[in-house]
C-alpha cells in the first residue's frame, strides 16, 4: 500500500492565531468577542489566545475580531504559525472536533424526536410543521458542517437522520421511514474496489473495514482522505463520509447499511452491528450491556494507534474475537 492510501503523507498544519487583551469596560464587551470567536468556530488554546486553521477565510473572520476588540480600546494580533512544542496538530484539531461533536450529537438528538413524531400517520398540519422544523435542523447543520474543519464524528449520523424525515415527508404514502433498498448487491458485486473513507477512524469506519475485507474482498485497499474536497477516482467506493456510497441512512450506521447491502446473513454480524450502532450513535436503541467495555477498548486502540491502518489492524483483532464469541453463543 502506498503512503498516499495510508495517509501517512502529511504537510505540517498551518494555524493562525488571535492573541487579544480586552479593557475592563465595557464589561459586555468580553462576551461579545467571546461569542464572535464561537461563531467563527475558533478554539482557545491559551487564555486570551484563539487558533483557527489557516486560510482567506480564517483570515477575514480574525481580521473582524481584531477591528471589534481595537475599536473598543483593547489590543490584538494576528498570526501565522506552526505548532513545534507544547501541544501537537493532533491536540488542537481535537479539540475543534470535540466542540463540533457536541454540536452534532445535540442536533443528533433534535432528528431523532422529529423522525419518532413522524412514525404515525402525517396529517397535512403535522407535514407542515414538520417540514418547518427540518428546514431549521438542515440550516443549523450547514452552520455546524461550515465549522468541522476537521471531519468530526457525528455528521454521517445527521446526514442520514434528515435524509430520512425527508424522504418521509415528500412520500404519499409512507408506511416506512427507510429509503429504497433496490441497490442491494451481494458480497461477489462489491469485490475489487478501492474503499475511501476519512482520516482519523473509529469503530464503525473501523468495523466497515473489517467486515469488507473479512466477508467481502480479502484483498480490499483503503484508502484515507481529509473529510473535505475529495472527488473519487474510477474504481473507488466512498463509505461513512458525505456524499459516500455506503453511509449513514436514516438512524441507521455505514456499517449496518454495508451489511445489509452485501446481503450477508450471520447472526453474529448482526449482534456486531447491534453494539457499533449503539456505541456509534449514542441512542441506546438495541440496549447492548457490551458497549461501555468494547467503546474503551476501540478507544485504546485509537490512542495506541494514529496511523488508519493501524488502527483498523488493532480493531479488528477485536471484532474477531467478538465474532467468535457471538458465534458461538449464536447471538
Amino acid at each position: 500500500m502506498s503512503k498516499l492510501d495510508s495517509g501517512l503523507v502529511a504537510a505540517p498544519q498551518r494555524w493562525l492565531l488571535l492573541l487579544h487583551q480586552l479593557p475592563a469596560k465595557p464589561s459586555y464587551l468580553r462576551v461579545k468577542v467571546w461569542r464572535r470567536l464561537q461563531g467563527i468556530g475558533a478554539v482557545a488554546v491559551k487564555n486570551a489566545v484563539y487558533v483557527l486553521p489557516a486560510s482567506e477565510q480564517a483570515q477575514e473572520d480574525f481580521d473582524w475580531v481584531l477591528k471589534e476588540v481595537t475599536e473598543a480600546g483593547g489590543e490584538a494580533v494576528i498570526c501565522e504559525a506552526r505548532l513545534v512544542d507544547g501541544l501537537t496538530d493532533d491536540e488542537v484539531k481535537a479539540q475543534f472536533n470535540a466542540t463540533r461533536e457536541r454540536e452534532y450529537e445535540g442536533l443528533t438528538k433534535e432528528a431523532r424526536n422529529l423522525a419518532k413524531s413522524l412514525r404515525k400517520k402525517i396529517t397535512n398540519e403535522r407535514r407542515v410543521e414538520a417540514k418547518a422544523r427540518l428546514t431549521r435542523l438542515k440550516t443549523r447543520q450547514a452552520e455546524i458542517v461550515a465549522l468541522d474543519f476537521f471531519g468530526a464524528v457525528g455528521r454521517e449520523a445527521v446526514d442520514g437522520l434528515l435524509a430520512g424525515i425527508e424522504s418521509r415527508l415528500t412520500e404519499e404514502v409512507a408506511e416506512r421511514p427507510m429509503p429504497d433498498r433496490s441497490k442491494a448487491a451481494g458480497p461477489e458485486e462489491l469485490k475489487g474496489h478501492v474503499w475511501v473513507t476519512r482520516q482519523g477512524v473509529f469503530i464503525d469506519r473501523i468495523a466497515c473495514a473489517w467486515l469488507v475485507r473479512r466477508f467481502i474482498d480479502p484483498t480490499a485497499r483503503f484508502k484515507f482522505v481529509p473529510p473535505k474536497g475529495y472527488v473519487p477516482e474510477k474504481g473507488e467506493v466512498r463509505f461513512d463520509m458525505f456524499e459516500a456510497e455506503f453511509t449513514h441512512e436514516g438512524d441507521r450506521c455505514s456499517f449496518e447499511v454495508i451489511l445489509e447491502r452485501s446481503g450477508l446473513q450471520d447472526r453474529a454480524l448482526q449482534a456486531i452491528a447491534e453494539i457499533v450502532h449503539d456505541i456509534d450513535l449514542k441512542d441506546e436503541k438495541f440496549g447492548r450491556t457490551e458497549c461501555a467495555g468494547i467503546r474503551t477498548l476501540f478507544a485504546g486502540a485509537a490512542v495506541a494507534h494514529s496511523d488508519d491502518e493501524a488502527r483498523i489492524a488493532a480493531g479488528s483483532t477485536i471484532l474477531d474475537n467478538l465474532y467468535a464469541y457471538f458465534g458461538r453463543k449464536r447471538g
